[in-house]
């Protein structure tokens, strides 16, 4: 059943035909919908609980539509829409609409990922809080009539390491916190250099394996990727130090929760905080009735303050588009012209590919990033290059990582991006090259396209090669001396790996010198396998890095 709520005039005899109208789909603060009355040239309505046929009818007689969680946005839903521009969700995961349908119809999907950030860390802390004092079973014991002050004796937070994974706006605003509560902080985030750690006052970690050791508490603050899934699992508890306490308000499946229940079983865990869950709704776990364990409803947005925040955001992100074509925080696509997106498409592919295989060639955190384009491509628009650039280097870092959000997502983490054009290219007729660089190490890449879809890596650190930059690349240093390329054949052999395709190249005609070999796989080459290869003399360096098939393409660029 839906429930309708015109605030201005919506019958065909008042509705202005001129006007941008506006659906809000779920409930959202009275403020947002204050700044909907007052926008000039807006009508809106409110329609809540529409599904099926119902919510397909009403999307098409609208401009824009806002929504939260509650509405499911569906392909199904969505076509046959020729009139529909935007859709603005009032925070930040999107699950809940079909962004590749969206894409498809030219529909801009937008989020409002700051709104939130402070209800976040808050509630973080409060389940940090009731965790370490016991809150939840005092209550209950003196509900049940009992008064036992010595059972429910915790645990003070002054003095103990609060270790954070993830540091971004809201991991920071933990550190903030935690600080006054006088916790020595250690952090962990792989796209910021110990430098940019240490200006945050954090202590920095190189792997989240050296952090679990020392920490009395753990939060994470991280999007859930292939990456972060399962991040803290059984192996991991084993090395964490006894007796810490862990806590989620990110997203759900980043902890293994079955491994939570038995390192509580055994003692090695002192507790367990979440606000989110691998599955929700979430109303049977085995942890709700076990011991040292307080968990909550997914309730880290949920303050009066945010949800205001996040429903104003929402209505002037939309209304700023749908009046100005102004696009902020969209996490689908990006506003230019078919002509334009024909002409560049392929080269989009190149930077986004290329800035993939950066972050896995040069292997730390980077701190800055430099692109040179050559040729022909300076004639097109470059910022829509670099974009697609950083979304690479963010695949596995951000969520909702897109060419529109994703330079301002690098530059919120402090990572300094440069660009460069020259029309001169003795060979080819358009080129990209990157550096990226750390404190400590700094790596190049080029790539071109070859036709109109196929992205050609044709340089690594000043080495000249030709491969395709698709699928598992194993790239690796080495001396050229006679033995070498045989020897990585047999070690991927032995593991059943084929080598689809391998390229060699070295910096000079001489024999003897510095060469790189740059090998196509047909699937992934083992950790062990790797360790296997660098123990050969004459390899230095070696690297595995796994980029999109050949026609896999992100939403925004399909």
């Amino acid at each position: 059943m839906s429930t309708t709520s015109p605030s201005k005039p919506t019958n065909a005899e008042t509705i202005d035909s001129s006007a941008i109208r506006i659906l809000v789909l779920d409930n959202i603060a009275q403020e947002g919908l204050d700044l909907l009355e007052k926008a000039d040239g807006i009508e809106y309505e409110i329609q809540t609980g529409l599904a099926g046929e119902e919510l397909q009818s009403a999307l098409a007689q609208f401009d824009g539509a806002v929504c939260r969680s509650g509405v499911k946005i569906t392909a199904d839903s969505l076509m046959g829409n020729t009139r529909l521009k935007a859709i603005a969700r009032a925070g930040v995961g999107t699950d809940n609409i079909d962004k590749a349908a969206a894409t498809r119809l030219g529909i801009v999907v937008m989020n409002t990922p700051t709104g939130n950030t402070v209800s976040t860390a808050e509630h973080t802390m409060a389940l940090m809080l009731g965790l370490s004092r016991n809150l939840a079973p005092a209550h209950a014991s003196l509900l049940a009539g009992k008064w036992d002050r010595k059972k429910f004796s915790g645990r003070q937070l002054a003095g103990k390491t609060l270790g954070i994974v993830g540091l971004g706006r809201i991991g920071q605003e933990d550190a903030s916190r935690a600080k006054s509560f006088g916790m020595n902080i250690i952090g962990y985030d792989p796209f910021l250099s110990n430098s940019q750690i240490e200006q945050l006052g954090i202590e920095p970690c190189t792997t989240v394996a050296s952090l679990l050791p020392v920490i009395d508490y753990l939060t994470v603050h991280t999007p859930l990727t292939p990456e972060t899934e399962g991040l803290i699992g059984s192996d991991q508890i084993a090395q964490i130090k006894p007796g810490a306490r862990l806590i989620n308000c990110a997203r759900g499946g980043i902890y293994d929760e079955q491994a939570l229940v038995e390192g509580l079983k055994s003692g090695k865990l002192g507790g367990v905080a979440l606000d989110v869950y691998k599955s929700e709704p979430c109303t049977d776990s085995p942890l709700f009735e076990m011991p040292g364990v307080l968990c909550t409803p997914h309730l880290g947005a949920s303050t009066e303050e945010a949800q205001i925040q996040v429903a104003e955001e929402a209505v002037t992100l939309l209304t700023k588009y749908l009046k100005h074509g102004e696009i902020r925080h969209a996490v689908n696509t990006i506003a230019v012209d078919p002509q334009t997106m024909e002409k560049i498409r392929g080269y989009l592919d190149v930077a986004y590919r290329l800035g993939i295989m950066m972050c896995g060639w040069h292997g730390g955190a980077i701190e800055s990033i430099s692109l040179e384009y050559h040729g022909e491509l300076v004639e097109q628009d470059t910022r829509l290059l670099t974009s697609a650039f950083c979304v690479g280097v963010l695949e596995n870092i951000a969520d909702n990582a897109n060419i529109i959000n994703a330079a301002t997502l690098c530059e919120e983490r402090g990572l300094d991006v440069v660009t460069r054009a020259s029309r001169e290219n003795d060979t080819f007729s358009s080129m990209i090259s990157v550096t990226v660089r750390s404190s400590s190490l700094e790596c190049q890449a080029s790539g071109t396209l070859f036709g109109k879809d196929m992205p050609r890596l044709v340089m690594v650190d000043n080495y000249p090669t030709d491969a395709f930059m698709d699928g598992y690349l194993l790239i690796f240093t080495h001396q050229d001396i006679p033995g070498v390329i045989g020897y990585v054949g047999n070690v991927l052999a032995q593991e059943k790996v084929n080598i689809a395709q391998m390229a060699v190249g070295r910096m000079s005609v001489d024999v003897g010198g510095p060469a790189i070999g740059v090998l196509n796989l047909d699937s992934p080459a083992s950790q062990s396998a790797l360790d296997q290869v660098l123990e050969y003399e004459g390899i230095d360096t070696v690297r595995m890095i796994s980029l999109p098939a050949h026609d896999q393409l992100p939403d925004w660029l399909s």
